[in-house]
């Protein structure tokens, strides 16, 4: 029964039960536990972020305002983006005192012009950007100064639903707030093509501020970043979600070394509709791996072998379990690193080899740079030079509102020919309005861009 109450007890601490009574030091011969210890060696390396920055906003749009001639004949005001000053602010982990980097969100830091970093001894130093990763969520901040205190990584890949964490940050700017609870999934993802994603899902409680903080292990590491919550209204109802360490230390090795992440590109496109149904229609057991549909031609996958219908189950010995896994697992590689495949082919286990190349087109991201009406697609070049092929599109996005679909082919721009990403982006350059061919299936098809 001693043990009974113990438990009990431990539990309610570990979740932070609202008007419980005060717990005593012992049950009987039993202390009571505290997490005080875990707190007090994390704290330090979490800092609070704040941010001032400026964005531009387009205006409502008006056909007749748009028209030169209508805006110089009625003096009508301009239509252009308008400027507007901001303030904001999340969170941010020490992970390498010596040097003075932290770690945050990218979008703790977007559009900012100046970052000011307080630590938990109150003092405040300005930051310098080192690098950003829209598609993880990842940045790299500096700061000058001395006496920090880091936080070391945990192996994520160890981590298992039923840990117990703690979220550490600055949540409505409640500074150095720390939750409690516990890793409630792992590998979560929304299949956005725009971004890569293994999340943690806990419910240590995160709310807005939260963003770029400390999901710690009960050993004081840092496990996860604190990214986004799932909340109707913006505040917890304990689903939360942290990229874990192993990604935020691939990303962050990259964007110290070069300001920005280099991914490659293993060649292959992958279906998102393998399900136990299709594998065993391929006589497969289960619908673990990747399936692939697609293999580009002089790309890495087709100097390995690999072929459509191909259904990746491990690389480098670590076991995949989806397409969105192996997408994440490739993206972090360095281009030129070599990497071992397992696969299933017609049934039968095999082993490839495959050199990691440079990616040969454009992320979701990169099309929102090429012309805003093609923001959402993922765009690469197609195989045998024949267009621009779109792996993926962002539901809801303006690439999506233009008609475009996955699997699309961009064949030309008006009358302009397009074989590759690059001729995409000179032949839309500067263009307003244009037409749009592309091949989907047996069809050719003609949209209008405005």
């Amino acid at each position: 029964m001693r043990q009974v109450y113990a438990l009990l007890a431990a539990t309610a601490l570990l979740y932070n039960v609202a008007g419980a009574a005060p717990l005593p030091e012992k049950v009987g011969d039993t202390p009571m536990p505290s997490l005080a210890p875990i707190v007090k060696k994390a704290s330090p390396a979490v800092v609070n972020i704040a941010t001032r920055g400026t964005v531009r906003e387009q205006r409502p749009r008006n056909p007749l305002l748009e028209d030169p001639f209508f805006r110089r004949f009625f003096d009508a005001p301009d239509v252009g983006p308008r400027e507007r000053q901001f303030q904001s602010a999340g969170s941010g982990v020490i992970v390498d005192a010596k040097n003075g980097y932290i770690i945050t969100n990218a979008h703790v830091i977007e559009n900012a012009d100046e970052i000011t970093v307080t630590l938990l001894d109150d003092r405040q130093v300005k930051a310098e950007i080192v690098g950003r990763d829209k598609a993880s969520d990842v940045a790299v901040l500096k700061v000058p100064a001395k006496n920090l205190v880091e936080m070391p990584l945990a192996d994520s890949s160890k981590a298992e639903v039923g840990d117990f964490v703690l979220a550490i940050g600055n949540p409505f700017a409640l500074s150095h707030t720390v939750t409690s609870g516990i890793i409630s999934a792992l590998g979560r993802s929304d299949n956005n093509p725009e971004s890569y994603q293994d999340f943690i899902q806990t419910d240590a409680p995160i709310n807005p501020g939260n963003s770029g903080g400390a999901l710690v292990d009960l050993k004081g590491q840092l496990v996860g970043v604190n990214t986004a919550i799932f909340s109707g209204s913006g505040g917890n109802i304990g689903i939360g979600f942290a990229i874990p360490s192993n990604m935020v230390k691939a990303v962050m090795s990259q964007l110290v070394q070069y300001g920005e992440v280099k991914r490659g590109m293993l060649g292959v496109q992958l279906s998102n509709n393998f399900t136990p149904g299709i594998a065993e229609n391929l006589g497969l057991e289960n619908a673990r791996g990747a399936l692939v549909s697609q293999v580009i031609e002089g790309s890495p996958a087709d100097k390995a072998g690999i072929k459509a219908g191909d259904v990746i189950t491990s690389i480098n010995g670590r076991n995949v379990a989806n397409a969105s896994e192996l997408r994440n697992t490739i993206g972090l590689l360095r281009i030129g690193e070599k990497v071992e495949l397992g696969l299933i082919r017609e049934g039968k286990p095999r082993r490839v080899s495959a050199v990691i190349g440079e990616r040969d087109g454009a992320d979701a991201e990169g099309a929102a740079q090429i012309h805003p009406a093609l923001e959402g697609a993922a765009l690469t070049n197609a195989a045998n030079n024949t267009g621009v092929l779109v792996e993926n599109v962002v539901d809801g996005s303006p690439a999506q509102q233009a008609g475009l679909r996955a699997n699309d082919v961009i064949l030309a721009i008006g009358r302009v020919r397009v074989t590759s990403v690059e001729q995409l982006r000179q032949a839309v350059n500067g263009a307003t309005a244009f037409a749009l061919t592309i091949r989907r299936g047996n069809s050719t098809l003609v949209f209008t861009i405005q």
